[in-house]
């Protein structure tokens, strides 16, 4: 029970568990934002379950992917799971103070972070904590969707809004922030506006679909957000995938195939990231935990990224 990080909680992937220590001496910190703000879609709910569910699915897996030149992750990279934040339910504002007080410590180690949503809204103190240790960041956002309304009925921290609090975000050079995969009618007119009047890049769906070299491309869109900024970080939303490849996210036709997905962030992991979260998976809505069981080839996809980046 003392290997768990809380219950029948493992540490995800087998990761050292760093919950009663400060001393993060592992090369990868991983931790859980289990958060859900205002629900913005009918009663599209539990995504707060997601680091633990993501975990426990993890238990499954090695580190190993043979695909990727047989590389065994944790050979390269030692993991520590630090645990979740501690959130304050219907307590917005204390709880988005708490996330980036949390990252910001975290941040400050100088290791690769990795996150667990909860919804998007919890990137923004993610990237707020990043931004407060002095770094000018750059972002490649995966997502279906824009998530930069001003507001969700008064609700500024919404899951519809991080990127809106992004723009706004001194340390994020809005040029470099670049909005990945946007498709679909659940984006609203105003959205691509407001990217465009920010000074954000969009990449749609058609974009990538068009593109004869997708490691070429994901190249491309690594060059734009790391143009002119200290660090690139990198947030995945669960909806960035065709509804195909992930029911236990919000319901999104028209999507990225896991192999591209997996093949784009490998490659932003080659060229060099700070971190990473996966957010808005729903382990309410997926009997079988596909999409909670996914996350965690993800993560091994841009941590072997990483390592054969030759920034391990």
């Amino acid at each position: 029970m003392n290997s768990n990080i809380y219950g029948n909680t493992p540490p995800l992937l087998g990761a050292k568990n760093l919950t009663s220590t400060k001393d993060y001496d592992t090369d990868v910190l991983i931790y859980g934002v289990p958060w859900e703000g205002a629900c913005t879609w009918g009663d599209y709910t539990g995504c707060e379950l997601g680091p633990k569910q993501i975990r426990l699915s993890s238990a499954r897996y090695s580190t190993y992917l043979p695909e990727l030149d047989h590389i065994n992750v944790e050979d390269h990279l030692s993991l520590g799971d630090v645990g979740d934040v501690s959130i304050v339910p219907h307590d917005v504002p204390e709880t988005m103070n708490r996330i980036e007080e949390f990252a910001k410590n975290l941040w400050k180690s100088g290791k690769f972070l990795v996150g667990l949503g909860g919804d998007h809204g919890v990137t923004y103190p993610i990237i707020k904590g990043l931004t407060n240790t002095g770094k000018k960041v750059g972002i490649i956002h995966l997502d279906s969707h824009y998530d930069n309304m001003p507001h969700h009925d008064g609700d500024k921290f919404a899951r519809s809004t991080p990127f809106m609090r992004l723009y706004e975000t001194e340390g994020v050079r809005n040029e470099s922030l670049i909005h990945t995969g946007i498709k679909g009618p659940r984006n609203k007119p105003e959205t691509g506006k407001y990217a465009k009047e920010a000074g954000a890049v969009t990449i749609t769906i058609n974009d990538i679909r068009e593109q004869k070299d997708l490691k070429k491309y994901a190249n491309e869109i690594y060059e734009m957000a790391s143009k002119d900024v200290d660090v690139v970080y990198l947030t995945i939303c669960s909806d960035v995938l065709d509804f195909a490849f992930n029911p236990g996210g919000p319901v999104d036709g028209n999507g990225l195939t896991s192999y591209e997905l997996l093949t784009m962030i490998y490659e932003f992991g080659k060229r060099g990231l700070c971190g990473m979260d996966f957010v808005e998976v729903y382990p309410q809505q997926d009997f079988n935990q596909n999409s909670s069981h996914f996350v965690s080839t993800a993560v091994l996809y841009v941590l072997a990224g990483h390592v054969h980046g030759g920034h391990a």
